[in-house]
């Protein structure tokens, strides 16, 4: 019997979240809307007051403060609704309607930072004086002031911000088009039985031991991508434009240096990533190489990346043993850190597994007020578990954020985010290793660590090259085709392969299913993020106490100091390449490992 997808309304309720703990109803929701379209006018009466009366200057951010929270809780609301059924209109609406307070509330915002960058420094000390209050807000006061080159007019402030909702098109367009319209015909495997496939049924079609429905899952998935390949260009095109759009207008000289600056990241630590990934490609192609050989293949394909690398050894882990497991990986971090996460688990934090209309992949929310929400489509395996892991790691990073953080520096920036995700699933793979001792599984699990940086390391980077590169192409005046995507696309695969790997004419369409490219310099912190997180798990493992103390001081930090100074907290110093290399120095450790078994 083929796997049967459920329909929303089929779905146990105890697999769902409890989105009741935002809104009790849609009802609610609707009156926390129709409450926020007032705000605007309320935001009326600050125009040409925040330069001149410090009280007013620390009520308009006490009012920001709320806005941000209500604002947060209506977005996220709609968005985990819509996501549950991508093909559900009523929350499709909401979604739109959230968008569109936002981006009114952002317009009637936009007089605040030219008047605050006009503030003189002897104005600013007197205000400190006659409202000692207002230090609450030194850091977003210095993060708006620090604009000063690239704050416009108030008049082309409300400008820009009324371009927001405009502005989501190409992302929305790609969304539905991936989530809600694209469907795939089924695929056989060796016997001829069918198995559904989608978004998110693809890698772990990937992941079978079945070489003719892996290729079948492969082929038939890009067959059927490369039919909307245009249609995918062009709102990756016009994304860019987008971007490019607002790096000009910010006068930015780039569009990667006008992302990476509202972050405080230098454009040194972008660049000295893919130079330290290239600088190590002999580690992946000795993997890819390692690989073949042990597959017993004469040549490897790009869908024989996932498969595992010994027979019987993969797992079938119920989503019951993931969270139990998860736990006891996790207890290093003390007591608090795990009631946490048993609160989480039985208190329905998590959508837990895939239905029809449902948002692929996984995230945790934005919103942590009263607590995160998780989004799996869990499938059972050993990949499954350490999704839970890495998402339960973003989702108590914004728990302490947002406990010890005043609001204005509770939304952590997306630099230092990956972090806790990648750190939790670290210690669980080597909680793991630590607790295998028989041959065939400790060499499953090497291969998947091994994954882990190659998916995370090696393939982000590849992806953050690639977006470098479409940036370079629009800021040249080059169309963004799907027949250039897919040629330089195909040439980076080959760099990043090497020549033990067969890089399919499909494989050239993979950017196609990248839903992150239409979030600006996003996927280069991945590859950061775990970078750092093999270094601070290496450190809690080895000092322990000290260093877990350490650690949930950066995860109680929010965005208290620029990121690469949080990082310091926990022992970390990315400004540098070396974690970037100490890391890839374990991967090629870990091949070595991996080899000797094999031999024995």
């Amino acid at each position: 019997m083929s796997e049967t997808i459920p329909a929303r309304k089929d779905v146990p309720v105890a697999h769902t979240w409890k989105l009741e703990d935002i809104f009790e109803s849609n009802e609610a929701w609707d009156r926390a809307y129709e409450a926020l379209q007032t705000m605007p006018e309320k935001l009326a009466a600050y125009p040409g007051k925040l330069g001149t009366d410090a009280r007013a200057l620390y009520d308009f951010f006490r009012l920001e403060d709320e806005l941000s929270v209500r604002l947060t809780a209506l977005h996220s609301y709609a968005n985990c609704r819509s996501d549950e059924d991508t093909t559900n209109s009523l929350y499709i609406d909401r979604k739109g309607k959230a968008i569109r307070v936002w981006v009114a509330v952002s317009e009637a915002l936009a007089f605040a930072a030219p008047e605050i960058i006009g503030i003189r420094e002897e104005t600013l000390t007197r205000f400190y004086a006659e409202c000692p209050a207002l230090h609450e807000y030194d850091r977003s006061l210095y993060l708006i002031r620090r604009k000063t080159e690239h704050v416009l007019s108030p008049e082309c402030e409300t400008l820009l911000a009324a371009t927001g909702e405009m502005a989501e098109g190409p992302e929305n367009i790609n969304a539905s088009l991936m989530n809600a319209d694209l469907t795939f015909p089924p695929v056989s495997d060796r016997d001829g039985q069918e198995h559904p496939l989608t978004n998110s049924t693809l890698v772990p079609l990937l992941m079978s031991a079945d070489r003719t429905l892996r290729k079948n899952a492969f082929t038939a998935y890009y067959t059927q991508l490369g039919a909307f390949k245009n249609t995918i260009a062009a709102s990756l095109d016009a994304c860019f434009k987008q971007m490019k759009f607002y790096a000009n207008a910010r006068r930015y000289p780039s569009m990667l240096e006008a992302s990476l600056f509202s972050h405080e990241i230098p454009v040194s630590v972008y660049h000295s990533l893919i130079e330290a990934v290239h600088e190590n490609m002999d580690k992946m192609y000795a993997y890819v190489a390692l690989r073949k050989k042990m597959l017993g293949v004469d040549t490897l394909h790009m869908y024989d990346v996932y498969t595992p690398l010994v027979e019987d050894a993969a797992e079938k882990i119920s989503f019951e043993t993931a969270k139990s497991t998860v736990l006891e990986a996790l207890a290093v971090l003390g007591e608090d850190y795990a009631a946490l996460l048993q609160e989480g688990f039985d208190n329905r934090w998590i959508d837990v597994y895939e239905n029809k209309g449902k948002r692929s992949g996984a995230y945790s929310t934005s919103v942590s007020r009263p607590h995160p929400y998780v989004l799996l489509n869990h499938k059972d395996d050993l990949d499954s578990m350490f999704t839970l892991a890495h998402e339960m790691g973003h989702a108590l990073h914004s728990y302490h954020s947002t406990k010890y953080q005043p609001v204005s520096t509770s939304d952590y920036v997306i630099f230092v985010a990956e972090v806790a995700s990648t750190c939790n699933e670290v210690l669980l793979m080597r909680y793991l290793l630590a607790h295998t001792e028989d041959k065939n599984k400790r060499i499953y699990l090497l291969n998947h660590f091994l994954d882990q940086f190659k998916g995370t390391l090696y393939r982000q980077t590849m992806f953050a090259e690639f977006e470098l590169e479409m940036a370079q192409m629009c800021e040249g005046g080059e169309a963004l085709t799907a027949d250039a995507l897919c040629e330089k696309y195909l040439a980076l695969n080959r760099l990043y392969f090497g020549e033990e790997m067969v890089s399919d004419g499909e494989i050239a369409l993979e950017w196609a299913r990248i839903p992150h490219f239409f979030s600006n310099f996003y996927v280069f912190q991945y590859a950061t993020g775990f970078s750092a997180a093999v270094a601070i798990a290496n450190r809690i493992l080895c000092e322990g106490q000290p260093a877990v103390d350490d650690y949930k001081k950066f995860l109680s930090s929010g965005s208290c100091a620029d990121p690469i100074s949080l990082l310091k907290i926990a022992g970390v110093d990315m400004s540098t390449p070396e974690p970037v290399n100490s890391a890839l120095r374990l991967f090629g450790e870990l091949v070595d490992e991996l080899r000797t078994l094999t031999e024995q």
